[in-house]
């Protein structure tokens, strides 16, 4: 009896819209370092399901769980004199299998 191999899909055109960018942040950086998490903002139309599948079609990695966050707009001055809003996004903290990694700034 042979032995069952994961089969890792091919990433589609929909895969890589689904993932937008990576998250920077000090506190971003920790949870990458400390405890294999990954934060991506993603397309506001998609699912938990959704970023699972693209994660690993994309970066070959096992994903073990997807936390979704809407981050609402924000509203600002500029120089005290100009308002302006910071735009609101969806963003995806992504907890990757032990013993993974997921190299984000390759040079």
């Amino acid at each position: 009896m042979a032995k069952a191999t994961k089969k890792v899909s091919k990433a589609t055109v929909h895969d890589y819209e689904v993932i937008i960018a990576p998250v920077i942040t000090e506190k971003t950086m920790s949870l990458m370092q400390e405890q294999n998490k990954v934060t991506v903002k993603v397309s506001p139309k998609a699912n938990r399901a959704e970023v699972k599948k693209a994660f690993e079609a994309v970066f070959g990695v096992k994903v073990l769980n997807v936390n979704i966050v809407n981050v609402p707009s924000k509203s600002t001055t500029r120089g005290g004199r100009y308002k302006g809003t910071i735009s609101g996004f969806k963003k995806a903290v992504v907890t990757i299998a032990e013993g993974e990694a997921l190299d984000l700034f390759k040079e």
